[in-house]
Formats: C-alpha cells, sequence, structure tokens
C-alpha cells in the first residue's frame, strides 16, 4: 500500500508556529505524518508584544493532532527564541523525547508592531526610532541564528536535516529596495543565511533553503488589515485590486510539506524559494484548487495600476 504519510517518523520544530505561516506549516507538517514541536510566545495564559490573544501555540499543537490523525501529534512548547537558555532547554527535551530533529523550520517574526508598515510614505532610516528598529532586526535575524546555533547539532546528527528558513520575498524580488530600512534587512538576511548555512551543512548530508509565501492572507492580514475573513477574502480587493493574487497560509504548509518529502531535497540547498515556485515543481495548489505565483506577478504587473488581472498567475 502506498505511504499516505510521507513524513511518518519524522521529528520537526516549527519556531514560531503561533499564526500565519507557521502555523500552516507545522500542520501541514503533521497532517504528512510528522511529530512537531510549535513553539512561540502567545500561550493561553501569556500575549506576545504583537498584542494577539486569539492565536495560541496550544491551538496551533491541537491543530497538528486534527489532520495528523494516528501518525503525527503536535507539541507546544512555549519559547522565547531571543533567550538562548529557553532555546537550548528546547532542544533538549525534543532530544531527549525524539533522540532525532529531521527538520527545524525558522519562520519567528514579530516586527510588524515596530513598523508602520501600511504608511505609503515610509520614512528614512534615521528618522526611523532606533529602538524599535534595532528590536525588529532582534526579532526577525538574531531569534533565527539563536535557534539554528541551539538546534543546528542535533540536525546534522543524522543525514537528510532540512533547515528552512522563513522570509518575506524571493531573493531576486528582494534585490529591489523593500522600505523601510529595518524590514529590508530583516527580510533580506535570512536568504544570505541560507546561502551560507547550506555550505556547512552539506558535508553532514543535510541540506537549508529559504522559503516565502506570496502575499499572504494571515490572520492579521485579514481582520487587521481589510476587515475580511478567509471565507470573504475577495470582497478586499475592492480595496486593494492586486490582492487578488494572495494566497492562503496552508499553500505555504503545502510547499514545506511537499520540500521535506523530496527524497532530493538536496537539489535546493542554499537556493531561495517560494510558494508560488514550488506548486509548479510538486503540482500541489491551494485551497480553492489554484495556484497563485505572487512574486512573479508582483514583478510583471504594474503595481501603480488601479485594476489587477491575474489570469495566467493564478
Amino acid at each position: 500500500m502506498e505511504n499516505t504519510e510521507p513524513l511518518e517518523g519524522k521529528i520537526a520544530l516549527v519556531a514560531g508556529a503561533t499564526r500565519g505561516a507557521g502555523r500552516a506549516m507545522a500542520v501541514e507538517l503533521g497532517r504528512a505524518g510528522a511529530t512537531v514541536y510549535a513553539t512561540g510566545r502567545t500561550t493561553r495564559y501569556h500575549v506576545s508584544e504583537v498584542g494577539r490573544s486569539t492565536e495560541t501555540i496550544e491551538e496551533t499543537a491541537e491543530l497538528v493532532d486534527a489532520a495528523a490523525g494516528t501518525k503525527g501529534r503536535g507539541i507546544a512548547v512555549p519559547t522565547d527564541h531571543l533567550e538562548p537558555d529557553q532555546v537550548r532547554a528546547l532542544v533538549e527535551r525534543i532530544d531527549r523525547e525524539q533522540g532525532r530533529l529531521d527538520i527545524l523550520v525558522n519562520d519567528l517574526w514579530g516586527g510588524d508592531v515596530h513598523l508602520d508598515m501600511g504608511s505609503s510614505e515610509q520614512p528614512n532610516m534615521w528618522e526611523m526610532d532606533l529602538a524599535k528598529g534595532l528590536r525588529v532586526l532582534r526579532l526577525g535575524i538574531e531569534s533565527h541564528i539563536v535557534t539554528s546555533h541551539c538546534a543546528l547539532p542535533l540536525l546534522v546528527r543524522n543525514p537528510g536535516g532540512l533547515l528552512v528558513e522563513v522570509t518575506d520575498g524571493t531573493e531576486e524580488f528582494n534585490r529591489q529596495y523593500r522600505k523601510p530600512f529595518f524590514y529590508d534587512l530583516a527580510k533580506t538576511t535570512p536568504i544570505r543565511m541560507t546561502h551560507d548555512l547550506g555550505e556547512e551543512l552539506k558535508e553532514y548530508g543535510c541540506t537549508a533553503v529559504c522559503l516565502t509565501p506570496g502575499w499572504l492572507r494571515s490572520e492579521a492580514m485579514l481582520d487587521s488589515a481589510f476587515h475580511v475573513t478567509e471565507e470573504n477574502w475577495q470582497d478586499a480587493c475592492e480595496q486593494a485590486p492586486h490582492f487578488a493574487i494572495s494566497e492562503s497560509p496552508t499553500y505555504i504548509g503545502r510547499a514545506l510539506a511537499a520540500l521535506a518529502a523530496d527524497p532530493d531535497v538536496a537539489r535546493w540547498n542554499g537556493r531561495s524559494l517560494s510558494s508560488g515556485g514550488l506548486a509548479q515543481e510538486y503540482g500541489f495548489t491551494d485551497v480553492d484548487g489554484s495556484a497563485p505565483d505572487a512574486w512573479r506577478y508582483l514583478t510583471e504587473v504594474d503595481q501603480s495600476s488601479g485594476s489587477a488581472d491575474v489570469t495566467g498567475y493564478r
């Protein structure tokens, strides 16, 4: 009988799995049979600086359990990934309970609350609040470094391990300046980190990739930015026509699950990848059956246009 759980027996850590892409990636890894440790700072008893109490890591673990059936499992572990002692304790727990780590996903962020990303006029670097800017770099870069430093010794213990750095934008798209300054640094650095760690991991038979969703319909994007739900998200296109190319978090989750199940995943080592690009490679779709290719669309379609035509892009 064909194995319908290609990641059965695999152990994954999704760092930053409270909501959005991280939550969806945890769920889809569990659906494919993996045991998933879901970490983050917002629990049923504590809310992080992001300020959203509506999503918690416990709920993420329950969603993993529901998707996984009898094969995979979700395990919620409250962790501040800027605290090395907490991350070391997390990795020691995974080692003690599982004896291995096969998939490490660095989806740590939380910097949006320190940036006014909705403004059409972004300030120059020297006009920004320095403390907030440095906090963005800690959340988007330092947290990834701390987690990799602590977890990679367990990952490289067995060949075939996969490190996934999650960012916003492909290497090609991010060659342009994505103002404001601190956001640009936070989202381009994981791409370089992937290149560097790919060089170090390959001698252990492991792989590093950088993965980005397209225009993600995260919980915050839906309810805070556009005041819609996943059920009526297309209503937001009246405000922002190009939102028609957006994708659900499940899409990036399916991209990750396809990567993790690929026996030839090493061919992607050091590369910048996107959900839309991988959909063409592996044949998965978003929840509505479409396959949006957001970064190609954003590059090729004039963003200044008041109308949008996603024909050929999803």
